[in-house]
């Protein structure tokens, strides 16, 4: 079982890097992986969806709000006709590739894509094609603009986030960009479209923290995920009103060299 310590780090970085577009996942393989830490097991990952599921609703409550709302009234007054614009719809129909990837191809995510030259592999190809789609695609669309193409997309991008180092915020911002989303919506859509998700992966392996018990670090990791995950969307979205996704191409570009060069010189 792992520290207290060691799950307020673990909590700390998979609330940041599960909403920026670095990979949660991969930097929760290489910390323990690079400080010899245990394992934290099933329920601490448990845990960890679950603080960054609180983190993504604190921040985005009022928007689910509206979301609701919006299809409420659009139905009442459009009847089905409305559902091809309808917010709710498109979250809908953007989450079903990666649900179903998810669970198909879950257990390779949990031994075959844990090698670390495959993570720094992905880390920067994926980090290129955020680059690319950056540099490239100056579009001014917002989410009332987003259509059922556009969804569908996004949401067969999402699906190859069970890759370690693809990142899935990583994978459907560079999608949405490519979209001609602008730089903040392609992000608030990636976030919106990331709860479902979240909080599926939760539900279903809810039984295993149960099981086993809520510790102190179990505790600490939902707490530190949380606020993390917070303040990571906050800023970030502050971040993106004056800057773009370079700074993230040029960070995962590092750290992908980096555990190339320490996987294969040691």
């Amino acid at each position: 079982m792992i520290s207290i310590f060691q799950a307020l780090v673990l909590g700390i970085v998979q609330g940041i890097a599960e909403f920026l577009p670095i990979s949660s996942t991969a930097h929760l393989i290489l910390v323990p992986y690079f400080l010899g830490w245990p394992d934290p097991g099933l329920s601490f990952d448990v845990a960890l969806h679950v603080g960054t599921l609180l983190a993504v609703l604190a921040f985005f409550w009022k928007d689910w709000l509206n979301i609701f709302g919006s299809t409420y009234k659009n139905l009442k007054t459009n009847g089905l006709k409305s559902w091809k614009n309808d917010l709710l719809f498109l979250l809908v129909i953007g989450t079903i590739p990666g649900a179903i990837f998810g669970v198909l191809l879950e257990s390779k995510a949990d031994t075959v894509f844990r090698s670390p030259v495959l993570i720094a592999c992905t880390l920067i190809l994926a980090g290129i094609l955020l680059y690319w789609a950056d540099k490239n695609f100056k579009g001014g669309k917002d989410l009332k603009e987003l259509n059922l193409k556009d969804s569908i997309i996004i949401g067969l991008a999402q699906t190859v986030a069970i890759i370690p180092g693809v990142s899935r915020s990583g994978a459907t911002i560079t999608a949405g960009l490519t979209r001609k989303l602008n730089k903040i919506s392609a992000a608030r859509f990636s976030f919106l479209l990331s709860t479902p998700i979240i909080a599926g992966a939760a539900l279903i392996k809810l039984p295993h923290l149960f099981k086993e018990g809520i510790t102190a670090p179990i505790l600490v990791g939902i707490l530190a995920s949380a606020i993390s995950g917070f303040f990571a969307i906050k800023y970030l979205l502050k971040f993106l009103e004056k800057r773009g996704y370079a700074v993230f191409f040029w960070y995962r570009l590092l750290l992908g060299v980096a555990i190339l060069l320490f996987v294969f010189l040691r």
